[in-house]
C-alpha cells in the first residue's frame, strides 16, 4: 500500500506512520518540518495554513490518505479536493465530540451530530476553530471530496506512548512521586478509551478493507476501571504511592474539575455517559482489538523514561493536572513532591 499521512510526526499520526512502516507499506508524510517522521518514511514539507502550502502535494498518487487535522475545516477541504483524483481512500481522524451534547449512554454512529461547514476557516483568539464544529466540518470536507471512499474515524479518549496531551503522563508522573495520592472514585468506575496503537492498526485494516463512513473508535465501555488504571500506574512506577480513594461528591465540592484537574476521570452522570459510554460495537465488528490497560500504562511509562520523564505538550491544549496545594487540602496532609 502507498500511504500518505497528513501530519505523521506526533502522537496519533506518528502511530499510524509507524504501524504502516511495520507492515512494509510505502509511507509519505506531509508535515511542516518541526518534528522528524519515523525512519523509513518519505517526507514532503508544507504548511496547510499558508498560501500555496499544499504545493508539495501537487503530484503523486497514493492508495490511501490519513488526515489528523484538528483546526479549520477549510484545510481538510483543500487537501481532500487536491487529492481526490490521485488517492483511493481518505481516512479523517475525527472525534466523538461531533455528536450533539448530551449523547446518552450507548450512543452509536446514528446519534445526531453538530453543525459544521467544510468551508469554515474562522479561528478564535488562540488560533483554533471550535473543536466539535471543526471536526464535523472536516468530516464534511472529506465526504465532499471522496464520498463513500471517506472513512470517518470518530476517536474517543486516546492514550498510549507518544501522548502529547498530558493525561496519562500526568497520572504516571504524579504517582511516581509517591506518597498519598488523591484517587477519584468510585474505584470501580468503568473507563472507555483507545490505545493510540490500536487506533492506528484499526485505521490501516479499515483502509485495506475498503471501509467508509463513520465509526466510533474507542474501546467498549468498561474496558478498564479507574482503579485498574491507577493501580497499574503504581505498579509500573514502583513508587509505593498510596491511592486515597475519595468520593466524587467531596472532590466536586472542593471545586476540582473532572477531566482537566483529574485527567481521564469523570464522575457518573451526563458527561460520563458522553465520554465513557459510547457504543463501539460497529468498530469491534470491523476488527477493533483493544489491548489491556496494564500494557498501555507500562508502555507509556517506558516511553516517558526513554525521553527523560517529561512528555511533550501540544501548545494549543492546556496542561492537565491537579495543583499540589489543592490535592494536599483534600488529603489533609502534605503531598509528596508538592
Amino acid at each position: 500500500m502507498r500511504l500518505l499521512i497528513l501530519g505523521g510526526t506526533e502522537f496519533a499520526g506518528r502511530a499510524v506512520t509507524e504501524a504502516a512502516l511495520s507492515r512494509g507499506w510505502q509511507v509519505t508524510v506531509f508535515h511542516r518540518g518541526r518534528h522528524a517522521p519515523p525512519e523509513g518514511a518519505a517526507s514532503l514539507h508544507g504548511d496547510r495554513t499558508a498560501p500555496d502550502g499544499l504545493r508539495a502535494l501537487a503530484h503523486g498518487e497514493w492508495d490511501a490518505v490519513v488526515d489528523t487535522w484538528s483546526w479549520a475545516p477549510s484545510a481538510v477541504r483543500d487537501a481532500a479536493r487536491l487529492l481526490a483524483g490521485r488517492a483511493g481512500r481518505y481516512a479523517y481522524v475525527s472525534s466523538g465530540s461531533v455528536y450533539v451534547y448530551p449523547s446518552p449512554a450507548g450512543h452509536d454512529e446514528e446519534w445526531p451530530v453538530v453543525g459544521g461547514s467544510p468551508d469554515a476557516d474562522h479561528m478564535d483568539d488562540a488560533g483554533n476553530a471550535a473543536y466539535a464544529e471543526a471536526k464535523r466540518g472536516g468530516e464534511l470536507a472529506a465526504l465532499g471530496a471522496f464520498g463513500d471512499r471517506a472513512l470517518l474515524v470518530r476517536a474517543g479518549l486516546i492514550l498510549g506512548p507518544g501522548e502529547n496531551l498530558g493525561r496519562l503522563p500526568w497520572w504516571l508522573g504524579r504517582i511516581a512521586r509517591g506518597g498519598p495520592v488523591l484517587a477519584p472514585g468510585p474505584r470501580g468506575l468503568g473507563l472507555q478509551y483507545i490505545d493510540v496503537r490500536d487506533l492506528a492498526e484499526w485505521i490501516l485494516d479499515a483502509l485495506g478493507a475498503g471501509l467508509g463512513g463513520p465509526y466510533n473508535l474507542v474501546s467498549p465501555p468498561g474496558h478498564t476501571t479507574m482503579g485498574e488504571l491507577l493501580e497499574a500506574c503504581v505498579r509500573v512506577t514502583g513508587s509505593g504511592a498510596e491511592l486515597r480513594w475519595t468520593a466524587p461528591e467531596r472532590i466536586l465540592a472542593a471545586g476540582v474539575e473532572p477531566w482537566t484537574d483529574l485527567p481521564v476521570w469523570v464522575p457518573p452522570g451526563e458527561l460520563y455517559d458522553v465520554l465513557h459510554m459510547g457504543d463501539a460495537s460497529k468498530a469491534v465488528a470491523a476488527g477493533l482489538h483493544c489491548r489491556p490497560a496494564a500494557e498501555t500504562v507500562a508502555d507509556t511509562w517506558a516511553w516517558l523514561r526513554r525521553i527523560g520523564g517529561r512528555a511533550p505538550q501540544r501548545p494549543d491544549r492546556p496542561l492537565p493536572g491537579l495543583d499540589p496545594e489543592r490535592e494536599e487540602m483534600l488529603l489533609g496532609e502534605p503531598v509528596a513532591g508538592g
